[in-house]
């Protein structure tokens, strides 16, 4: 149908001659496609094939089919979409069985400029098929029951393949695989001559397939254009030699490639059963009316077989029959009597074509085979279906149509199809417009098509006026020609729309709001108010906001208040700037904005935060008090007041102090790390919010070693001694000094050396273990008392040391304890520069011999070395307590006693000579306490008055004389102090020791101060035999 409008006429006469020109839509817009496409392929151009000029504001829109299909309303080219078509799920093709007459129905309109004309034209894409499905068997197993005695060239029906596809794409050809691999198949085609069946169409045989000596397979093209296999006897079959074969039957499709599948046919040896049975007609037909109850009759299937008993009873059975047919029908196995399943309707099948199979009883069982072909009868029972659709680019939804009231008169609105599922005089329909409005059906194309389905457009018949009247009911009634007739009615809603000429504006273009942070989401921040000039729809705004603020602010679209959708947070985002969109609701839609500018104010949300949970500082110790010791850093994400802050310590000892405003932590304290080497405590930080907000941290501060402790010498005791034979080997551990630094680390690695009292170098030190080793031959010179001063230093810097006295008593025997402990009691007595060493009697005596040599007269010599010894003997003192009178005094004080040697005791010849152990001849004496108990401590110290000393004897006898009867001691022993060098006075861990009390001096390096205003007598005599040096002071 062509409409023109009054504008434009002359410009576009040519089109519309064009349009004239051509024939109906029906047999003009004709298309093939292949099924199983991919998106976007081209169909056809319906412009081109219209013989329309693209270009000439001319549009193209498809009205129907756009479920598979698309247009290009520009340039017309159709094409398919995103769904993919498959022929063989397609409703209207599923019982079409030429390929030819599987189509797609479609409609494209043709709208003139403004909508002022509109053509509508009516197509078909006949989808082609392609090879997509595989032909397959009814079971994968395939049973078949061969007599034995059945003759040479004896034909059995196959059970047939099915094939979704049609055409070439359908079963091409069917191949019998023997048990030996060959393959072997017959065709039998409309042309040549054989002994087939007359209702199985004559045979032409394929020279060159291969053979099989008992089986092989034949195919026949049957008069409606199946391809039935046969198995044909070519051997002679023995049921007592062989009573099975295991053949495989292949079937193939002729499309490109070709698809195939295949199926197990057992072929059973049995008895003979001598006639198959036959169906009085190979073809039956009969029409069936629609909606026929259950149970109803259609027609009886009649077969009959010449056999008797079993042989010749026949049962009916479907053959090649859909699943629909096998829903839908009965077949009574007995009777052959086919009937109505369930009900059936004709606008879902139209026809039920299907094979039914004849087969005996006997063994193996005979069958033949018959189609059955079933025509649907319609009946009037459907109601006339009316479909309202939108045309053009008038909006049509849910029954409402929106035209505008400038539309001129005979514009399309709608278009209206009216349609009866029925056929013949029950599907031809008849519709009109009822009431009175401004509407009226005119038919969408000249041409006359089918009865059953008719196109109108709806046009308007006078001029529409909003002022007037804003909406019309339009009804149309639709009635069909069965008899009795059937109506149904559809009403469209035409809805009169305004002009819309008006912007929406706002009462202020920029609106500036102070909102607070931490808000609730939700709440409101300002109601922004545009007016609009227009009335109804034209005047109704909508609010919106822009796209720039993702979804932090909405807006109500009625009301304009404008809400915060999230919690807002100043100290991420402190100003907002977007705009506000009104739009009225008429067509064009008009707009009119306004900005808002929201300013976000601070609240006190944030607590102050340190920079670590835990601040680890290090500081040695004696440092100076009111010294930094560490900084720490906090802040605070609030503004103004909110981010002032104050910071306190919280310990229960004032220890450290803290900078508000720079964050340095100072000690209020000297540390010593030998009494503390951590402290922790925590740090809070308040700001000035109210409620005001704060946080913890905590400070670990590590206190660092200085070198400012000495050793300690903690064995052996100063007034201690260790016995050692003559007989010791070399490399015979003496003495082992232990020592200890309460410094750490390098400060506490201690070394060890002999500083003094080794003259003869018997002695030396590990300087690592303080283990001391006899490294000297021990001679007759060396009997007696040694002293060694060994100086321990640690590694620090500087270095800190402390000195010790060894003693060590060279002998066989320790015979009287009271004279050794006599003799280190003066040793302690004695300056330290002095060496006490040996017996100092043996070399005094040398001096003599020479000396009586080079006097020139012996006898003055004589008379010179008597009164020397005479007064060397009245200058001695005498021990006031210990000495008694009438007793002799034989041997010097300092010297050991030897025994006789002129009396030697007798050796056993029978034993040998023992080595002993290094440590078995050396006796160690230990000082004891005044009550005469042992020192077990290395702290302990000694008395002021010497108590006798005990002592254990490895190689003493009974026989040793007890000095202790000679010389007895109440006066207690002189003590000696030591003054070191040690750090000046006011600095900690200053270290000075009595002796013999304590068992350490303490000085630093190597040098030793000793002091003193007067000195023993030992000390006169060691130092001019031993030492070159100039006498020191005594210690006192």
């Amino acid at each position: 149908m062509r409409t023109t409008g009054i504008v434009d006429y002359l410009s576009y006469c040519f089109l519309i001659l064009q349009l004239l020109s051509q024939p109906a839509a029906k047999q003009v817009l004709r298309y093939r496609l292949a099924e199983e496409g991919p998106a976007d392929v081209r169909v056809g151009n319906v412009a081109a094939d219209l013989g329309i000029t693209a270009g000439m504001d001319v549009t193209f829109t498809l009205e129907s089919g756009s479920e598979y299909f698309k247009i290009d309303n520009m340039t017309g080219d159709l094409s398919t979409n995103e769904r993919r078509i498959d022929r063989e799920k397609l409703p209207q093709c599923q019982m079409i069985f030429d390929e030819n007459e599987c189509f797609i129905d479609f409609e494209v309109s043709v709208i003139g400029p403004a909508q002022s004309w509109v053509d509508l034209f009516e197509g078909k894409v006949i989808i082609l098929d392609i090879n997509d499905n595989t032909p397959s068997f009814p079971s994968p197993v395939l049973t078949l029951s061969v007599e034995e005695n059945r003759p040479i060239g004896t034909l059995y029906l196959l059970p047939t393949a099915t094939d979704r596809d049609f055409g070439r794409n359908g079963i091409e050809r069917y191949e019998l695989i023997q048990d030996n691999g060959e393959s072997s198949v017959r065709r039998i085609g409309t042309s040549g001559s054989g002994s087939a069946d007359t209702h199985m169409g004559k045979r032409r045989f394929d020279e060159g397939a291969s053979r099989s000596s008992v089986f092989e397979l034949q195919v026949a093209d049957t008069t409606d254009g199946e391809k039935q296999p046969q198995l044909i006897i070519k051997g002679a079959l023995d049921r007592e030699q062989r009573d099975s074969y295991e053949l495989t039957l292949r079937v193939r499709d002729g499309g490109d490639p070709p698809r195939s599948s295949q199926a197990i046919l057992r072929v059973m040896i049995t008895d003979v059963n001598d006639n198959t049975p036959r169906f009085e007609k190979s073809i039956y037909e009969a029409d069936l009316p629609e909606n026929s109850s259950p149970g109803a009759p259609i027609l009886q299937l009649k077969a009959g077989d010449t056999d008797v008993g079993v042989n010749g009873q026949i049962e009916y059975v479907f053959g090649a029959a859909t699943e629909s047919v096998r829903r839908l029908l009965r077949l009574d196995e007995s009777t052959g009597w086919l009937s109505v399943l369930h009900r059936i309707d004709r606008e879902d099948v139209s026809q039920l074509r299907f094979t039914v199979m004849a087969r005996d009883r006997g063994q193996p069982p005979k069958t033949d085979k018959a189609t059955v072909i079933i025509n649907i009868k319609d009946e009037n029972d459907n109601v006339p279906n009316i479909d309202i659709r939108k045309i053009g680019r008038i909006f049509l939804k849910d029954g409402v149509a929106n035209v505008a009231e400038d539309v001129i008169v005979d514009t399309p609105i709608a278009l209206v199809q009216v349609s009866d599922r029925d056929k013949g005089p029950n599907g031809i329909v008849t519709c009109t417009v009822v009431g009175d409005v401004p509407f009226q059906l005119k038919p969408a194309s000249e041409v006359e098509g089918e009865m059953n389905k008719k196109k109108y457009f709806l046009h308007t018949s006078a001029p529409l006026d909003y002022e007037a009247v804003q909406e019309y009911n339009v009804v149309i009634v639709a009635v069909d020609s069965g008899s009795p007739s059937l109506t149904s009615n559809n009403s469209l809603i035409v809805k009169v729309g305004d002009m819309n000429d008006n912007p929406p504006v706002f009462t202020k273009s920029t609106v500036e709001v102070l909102f607070p942070e931490n808000n609730a989401p939700g709440e409101r921040v300002v109601t922004v108010v545009a007016l609009d000039a227009d009335s109804g729809k034209n005047a109704e705004i909508s609010y919106s906001l822009d796209s720039s603020v993702n979804g932090i602010f909405s807006i109500d679209a009625d009301t304009g208040d404008v809400r915060v959708n999230t919690i807002l947070d100043r100290e991420q985002t402190e100003r907002y700037e977007f705009k506000v969109v009104a739009k009225d609701k008429g067509m064009p839609v008009l707009q009119g904005s306004a900005t808002v500018v929201v300013l976000v104010a601070d609240k006190n949300d944030n607590e102050p935060k340190f920079m670590q949970d835990v601040f680890t500082f290090y500081i040695q110790e004696n440092l100076q008090p009111n010294s930094p010791v560490g900084m720490i850093t906090v802040m605070d994400a609030d503004k103004g007041q909110n981010a002032d802050m104050s910071l306190y310590i919280e310990q229960q000892e004032d220890i450290f102090s803290i900078d508000n405003n720079t964050g340095t932590i100072f000690s209020n304290m000297a540390f010593d790390r030998e009494q503390k080497n951590t402290y922790s405590f925590r740090v809070k930080a308040v700001d000035g919010g109210d409620p005001p907000r704060s946080a913890t941290a905590t400070v670990s501060l590590s206190v660092m070693d200085v070198n400012d402790n000495p050793p300690t010498v903690t064995f052996p005791m100063n007034s201690s001694y260790t016995l050692l034979p003559p007989s010791s080997n070399i490399r015979t551990v003496v003495r082992t000094v232990s020592a200890a630094d309460t410094d750490t680390g390098i400060n506490a690695n201690l070394s060890y050396r002999i500083v003094g009292g080794n003259p003869f170098k018997l002695f030396e030190i590990d300087a690592w273990t303080g283990v001391i080793l006899l490294v000297g031959k021990l001679e007759q010179k060396h009997f007696g008392l040694h002293r060694l001063v060994v100086q321990v230093n640690d590694s620090g810097v500087p270095s800190q040391s402390t000195t010790t006295l060894v003693h060590i008593y060279v002998n066989e025997t320790l015979s009287n304890s009271t004279i050794v402990e006599a003799q280190v009691a003066k040793s302690l007595g004695t300056p330290l520069n002095a060496d006490i060493a040996g017996d100092p009697n043996y070399d005094l005596g040398k001096q003599r011999l020479s000396i009586a040599i080079g006097v020139v007269s012996g006898i003055m010599t004589v008379i010179l070395i008597i009164l020397v010894v005479v007064m060397a003997r009245y200058c001695r003192p005498k021990n006031k307590n210990g000495y008694e009178a009438g007793k002799k005094d034989h041997e010097d004080f300092f010297t050991p006693q030897q025994h006789d040697k002129g009396k030697k005791p007798k050796k056993d010849k029978n034993k040998k000579k023992s080595k002993q152990p290094l440590y078995s001849s050396i006796v160690t004496v230990e000082a004891s306490k005044p009550n005469g108990q042992r020192y077990d401590g290395v702290n302990e110290k000694l008395s002021d008055s010497p108590g006798m000393g005990r002592y254990r004897s490895v190689n003493g006898g009974p026989g040793s004389p007890d000095l202790a009867r000679h010389y007895k001691s109440s006066s207690p022993l002189p003590t000696v102090q030591l003054h070191p060098q040690s750090p000046t006075a006011g600095k900690k861990h200053q270290a000075v020791q009595d002796l013999p009390p304590a068992n350490t001096f303490v000085g630093t390096g190597d040098n030793i101060s000793i002091g003193s205003d007067h000195c023993s007598e030992y000390s006169s005599q060691t130092i001019n035999k031993y030492n070159k040096q100039t006498l020191g002071p005594c210690l006192t």
